[in-house]
């Protein structure tokens, strides 16, 4: 029981965190305050953040489902859960002070660890544990915060004057949309993971919003990778996962 209390207690701590930094402030900003000092193009429009709420959810309920389970586990593997659980918690504390005490250096480490621990997680689930109380919640999860890594990375880079190796802005924006694309299809591809993918499309159109017209480049991109991931969908959800 008190692994599931420490788990709880972690993930309560992130949401009324996020809740704080998000709609009060943090250290006299708010989170959006700070992101929009920056003119990010790899960056979704604010309705999408309505992501992190349906996650919180989805958590909540796969740790009751967990302690329901936990039995049925090995004790090795219960601890390895645990661990990583709360480790990805107190890495997005983290990331949240030190975004707020704009300490960007150490938000970018912070959220490439919180990535490197969410794959792990990821993958001590079983090939085909697609389920709402298996893996789905980290498919979700992995997915975005992939997403919002390659954003941290982009803000972090324009705010110490990086000039992209002659590139343009959009040019890179156009590069992290492939990247994650690349991404995105590799887990659909190998583990036949479409709930990961739709995470994409949305944050992919949510870019579009974003940029509108006036990045048209941009949006077209992400409107035109949207459509790959989703024609991948249906082409390979038919075929078995090996």
């Amino acid at each position: 029981m008190s692994r599931i209390l420490l788990m709880t207690l972690s993930l309560c701590t992130v949401i009324l965190l996020n809740i704080t930094a998000s709609f009060f402030s943090l250290n006299g900003n708010t989170t959006a305050e700070i992101t929009n000092r920056l003119p990010l193009l790899f960056l979704p429009a604010d309705y999408v953040l309505v992501i992190c709420w349906l996650l919180y959810i989805m958590l909540f309920f796969w740790i009751i489902n967990f302690n329901k389970t936990r039995h049925e586990m090995s004790s090795a593997h219960r601890n390895r859960v645990t661990f990583l659980f709360i480790l990805s918690c107190l890495l997005h504390i983290a990331w949240i002070f030190l975004w707020h005490f704009e300490l960007f250096t150490g938000t970018v480490i912070a959220k490439i660890a919180l990535l490197i621990v969410l794959l792990t997680f990821y993958v001590i689930f079983p090939k085909r544990d697609n389920r709402l109380y298996g893996r789905v919640p980290f498919s979700l999860l992995t997915g975005w915060i992939f997403i919002t890594t390659l954003s941290n990375v982009s803000y972090f880079l324009m705010i110490h004057g990086w000039t992209g190796l002659g590139l343009s802005d959009p040019l890179w924006a156009v590069i992290y949309l492939t990247l994650s694309t690349a991404f995105a299809l590799h887990f659909m591809y190998h583990y036949k993971d479409y709930v990961m993918n739709l995470v994409f499309v949305w944050a992919f159109i949510g870019i579009a919003v974003r940029n509108g017209t006036e990045e048209l480049f941009i949006s077209a991109a992400a409107i035109f990778l949207s459509a790959v991931i989703v024609t991948c969908i249906f082409l390979f959800s038919g075929r078995r996962t090996h």
